[in-house]
Formats: C-alpha cells, structure tokens, sequence
C-alpha cells in the first residue's frame, strides 16, 4: 500500500520538490565587477578614437581609406568571430576563454599605443579585436552561473548592458581628456591596469563554465562570415576613396557572394554558426536589427561630429569631449532605466520610442552650420541618447531570455554581434558616405578635411570650400541614418503585437 501511496503525494505537490534557485552572494557580485572590466574595455575601443582621429591623422598621416580601417578594423573583427567564440566558450570553458582573451587584448593595446605606422596601428587594432571577441560572449554568459535566481540575473544582465552602453558613450570623453594632457596612444594603455586585474582575480572569483553539447564549430563558416565582410567593406571604402574601379566593384561582388555561401551553409549544418531560426520570434529579430542599427547610426554620428568640432569649429578636443558629457549621461541612464520602461509599456512600445527618437536625434543635427551648431549637437546627442539607451539594454535582454542556458553565449554572442558589426558598419557605410560628397565638393587638396587643413599655404578659400563639403557630407550621412531609424520604427510598430504574453 505504500508503494502505490508515495507517488500520488509527490504527484500532488511538485512546487514543494523543487528548491528556488539560491540567491547571489558577495562573490557573484564581486563576480560582475570583474566580468564588468573587459566589457567596459571592449567597448570603449570601440569608440576612443573618434575624438583622436584629428591627432592621430598629423601625427601618423594614413590616407583616407587607412584611416577608416583604423576605426573599424576592431569593430569587424570583433563581429565576424563573436559569434565563432561564443560556440567555443559553450563547449571549452567560458573563464578560459575569457582569461585568454583578456591577455590578447593587452597585447594588442600596448602595440597600438606605440604604433609607429598606419599599418602597425591597423594591425593591432585588428589584434584587440580577435581578443575583444572572447570577452563578450563569455563575460556575460558566466553571468547565468554566478545568477542562478532569474530576477537577480536580469538585474546583473542589466547592469552589463548598462555598462557596455557607457563604454561606447564615454570613451571620446576618456579619450579627450587624455590627449588635452598625453599622446594619441595613452587612450590604449589605460587597458591595462584593468587587464592586469581581471587576469589577477577572475581565476579566483569566476568558476570555469561550460556546457556538453555536442558538435565542433565550423572552420569554414567563420572565414566566410568574416572574408564575405572585409572584401565588402574593402569595396565600399575603395570606392569612397578613390571612385568605382573594377577592383571595387569584384571586391564588391566576391564579397555579397561570400555571404550568401555563408547563410546557405548554415541551413545545412547541424551545429550552425548563427541559428537563422531564432529570428523566426520577431521581437527578437527585431531587436537585433535595432542593435545594428542603432550602433551604425551612434558610431557614425560620433566620429563626424569629434571631427566637425574640432576641425570645423575649431574647439580644443577637451572642449570637445566635455560637450559629449550631457548625451553620454542621457544614453547611459535610458539603459538603465530600460528593464522598469519595458516591464510598463512592453517591448513593443519601447523599440518604436528609440527608434524615433534616434531619429529625432539625429535629425538636429541637420541645423549645425560651419560657423557654429554646439547647442544643436548637444541637444542631438540628448534625444538621439534617449533611443540609444533603450537600444543597448533592449538587444541584450531579448537575446539571452529567448535561448535556453545552454546557448546563452551564441545568443549573447548574436547580440553583441549586431552591436558591433553596426558600430563598424556606422564608419563604413555613412563615414565613406560622408566622404564621397567630401571628394565631389571639397577642394580637391587631400582626400579628407584634416589632410586638406594640414597641407602646407593651403589657401583660405580652399580651407572653407572643405570645411563646407564636410559639413554636408555629415549632413548626408545623418540624414540617411535618421530616415532608416525613422523607417524601422514604422516596421517595428507594424510587425510586433501589441500585446504579448
């Protein structure tokens, strides 16, 4: 009798055999901090330099398509092996991938700090990127094992994102403040105090995460990720540079060819490198455009406007970085904000509000002109702040909830992928925009407006005639970026249920 009794009570009361998850204790905590420095750094190099550029271009002097992969070679190495190292921290350890990563990337600091070359600096910007790509997936990843409580684990999820979101907003005033004081290459060597801490106390702190599912990465498909990317983007900075030429243009087409390779190979794999699959959710797919999105737009009106201030307007790059300060506080609240925003109006509604005001935002500063506009872009980069925040927070939180543990670091991988593939695309895509209608209206001294200021008795009218072409490009490119947030939003608002479960 009792056999037959001791079933049917526990099939009664499941709720009381399972044990809610054990809250967070001083070492998680701590845990997130250390987790928090690579983050922070990964991040703010994404950024840095887009008040540095003006020093760097006269002190290294790269031409104009040197100094656009000095920008964003990071960011595309970053995105093209996000994803790549996501899986392997899934299968091989994600401390172990995160310690590794961490002394790459100070290896790639300090070489870029003393870069005595264009190319130097290129290649070891290309190296922190191969490093950065390991923190990411694997710092917040390790999260779900040091927040087994789901609400604390948002609110650490949380607090990441908000990190992230305030290394890319206060890195150009990082980077301003030191070049008032130091050398272009002191905005590399601050990573190192933190790489020295992480490598000191994560071995101590973080436990070694890893999951037992099956399968390798596919070799081929991160070489076609990251091949079909670089000949695109060669193509279109070629272009920019220089004009259509039949090397841009079968750069160009080798390039879409690649990629389409790669999104074919992933249906067929079993282990794919990017699940296409998740996208079928649409507020997830959503969300990862508006990550992309997001970042292009916020990276490239970054860059233009650190150059319009300090080579249009004439502005000490301190006085440059301190008017970014209002919009990098704006940006940095909304992100934090976002979980309380999202729980009230939903996700819904939060997507649609930071795409329009990105737009707005970006919108103000159509009004700048060369003989002044810092009230403009301090209020652009307020309300542009506002949908950047949301933005940031929005992507990271939509990717880890929708995926089971176990593929928490593709996701997280994903996430952070589109983040930084649009920061890099924002300099690719709109930064060769700008300097396309900056080679067709500029004086036809230097390819661009700081090598044109810096050519010796170049005349004052051809200085104006440059300050002027740049400013429209800016304009140009500001505009296409506003028009394409403005048009996602209305898609946002149109595909995603205004009510969801």
């Amino acid at each position: 009798m009792n056999e037959t009794h001791a079933p049917s009570t526990t099939a009664h009361h499941p709720p009381a055999s399972r044990p809610a998850p054990a809250r967070a204790d001083r070492r998680a905590w701590f845990g997130l901090l250390i987790v928090l420095g690579p983050v922070l750094l990964v991040a703010m190099d994404g950024s840095v330099l887009y008040l540095a550029m003006p020093r760097v271009t006269s002190t290294l002097n790269p031409s104009a398509d040197q100094a656009l992969w000095i920008l964003d070679v990071y960011g595309f190495v970053v995105g093209s092996l996000l994803i790549a190292f996501g899986n392997l921290g899934d299968r091989y350890g994600r401390l172990r991938l995160l310690l590794i990563g961490v002394v790459v990337f100070g290896i790639g600091s300090a070489g870029a700090a003393f870069a005595p070359s264009p190319e130097a600096l290129i290649g070891f910007r290309a190296l922190m990127g191969l490093g950065g790509a390991t923190l990411l997936p694997s710092g917040l990843a390790v999260l779900s094992e040091l927040f087994p409580d789901a609400r604390q684990r948002a609110q650490a999820i949380g607090i990441f994102a908000a990190t992230f979101a305030a290394g890319f907003a206060v890195a150009p005033i990082v980077g301003g403040l030191l070049l008032s004081q130091f050398w272009w290459g002191s905005v590399f060597l601050i990573n190192l105090p933190v790489v020295a801490a992480v490598l000191v106390f994560a071995p101590v702190v973080l436990r070694e995460v890893r999951t037992t599912r099956a399968g390798t990465v596919d070799v081929l498909s991160v070489v076609l990720s990251a091949g079909g990317l670089l000949l695109a983007v060669y193509a279109l900075k070629d272009a920019a540079a220089h004009g259509l030429s039949v090397a841009s243009l079968a750069a160009g087409l080798a390039g879409v060819v690649v990629l389409w390779w790669f999104v074919r190979r992933q249906h067929t794999l079993e282990h794919p490198l990017v699940d296409f699959s998740l996208f079928r959710e649409r507020v997830f797919a959503v969300a990862i455009v508006t990550g992309a999105l997001s970042l292009v737009a916020w990276a490239a009106a970054a860059y233009l406007t650190g150059i319009y201030l300090q080579s249009v307007l004439d502005l000490p790059v301190l006085t440059a970085a301190l008017l970014a300060l209002p919009g990098a506080a704006v940006l940095t609240a909304s992100c934090v904000v976002t979980p309380a925003v999202v729980q009230r109006i939903g996700k819904r509604a939060a997507l649609v509000t930071c795409h329009f005001a990105m737009a707005a935002g970006l919108s103000l500063l159509l009004f700048t002109r060369v003989t002044g506009g810092v009230g403009w872009f301090i209020a652009s980069t307020v309300v542009a702040g506002v949908g950047y925040g949301l933005s940031f927070s929005l992507v990271a939180e939509t990717a880890v909830a929708a995926v089971p543990p176990s593929r928490a670091g593709s996701a997280a991988a994903l996430a952070e992928t589109s983040n930084e593939i649009g920061n890099a695309l924002g300099i690719a895509l709109l930064g060769s925009l700008a300097a396309v209608v900056f080679r067709l209206l500029g004086p036809e001294v230097a390819a661009t407006l700081d090598a044109t200021l810096h050519t010796p008795a170049v005349s004052g009218a051809a200085a104006e005639q440059a300050r002027e072409a740049f400013l429209t490009g800016m304009h140009v490119a500001v505009a296409a970026a506003a028009l394409a947030c403005a048009v996602l939003g209305g898609l946002a608002a149109r595909w995603i249920p205004a009510q969801r479960p």
